[in-house]
């Protein structure tokens, strides 16, 4: 596994946690760009839209750390307590299809995203703008990562963590 792909999957999960940070801090009523006024109109704070924003912080997360996946050895080989797949080898399209496809997702929403931030009052981006900056780089980074593995995988690399894949 190169060095260097494991500190992208790690740097993956710390492009989403400002915005995670920002999203609980907004939810628990922290002052963090906006008045009660528009939290109470757009977000529902407090209210439900508390648990809401916490919930897609803790999910956002979650599918950030997918990508360490591309690293691990359960990304190429199915844990043993799943059933029906535990052992197996885990197809290449498997990872790479839904990695690829979140990759340019990612990438496009968040690049639209800026060009709704630059549409906005520079004054309401204080906050907003520094924790938002970093979710840029997830969907490149996962788009090298993706690459990599795919590259990895089928050349026959991906026997590194124990020597030999479930099933050989």
């Amino acid at each position: 596994m190169p060095l260097w792909a494991v500190w992208v999957a790690h740097a993956i999960r710390l492009c989403v946690l400002p915005s995670g940070l920002w999203r609980i801090a907004l939810a628990l009523g922290v002052p963090v760009g906006l008045t009660a006024e528009e939290l109470r109109a757009s977000y529902d704070v407090p209210g439900w839209g508390t648990l809401q924003i916490i919930l897609l912080s803790v999910l956002v997360e979650a599918v950030a750390l997918l990508a360490l996946g591309l690293v691990r050895p359960w990304g190429e080989v199915f844990p043993r307590w799943l059933p029906v797949l535990g052992g197996r080898r885990v197809p290449i399209a498997a990872a790479v299809v839904p990695a690829a496809g979140g990759a340019v997702l990612l990438t496009a929403l968040t690049t639209w995203q800026l060009t709704v931030w630059g549409a906005t009052d520079a004054s309401d981006l204080t906050l907003i703008g520094p924790s938002y900056a970093p979710l840029l780089a997830w969907g490149p980074l996962l788009g090298v990562l993706t690459f990599a593995y795919a590259r990895r995988r089928r050349s026959g690399l991906g026997r590194g963590f124990d020597g030999a894949l479930a099933g050989d």
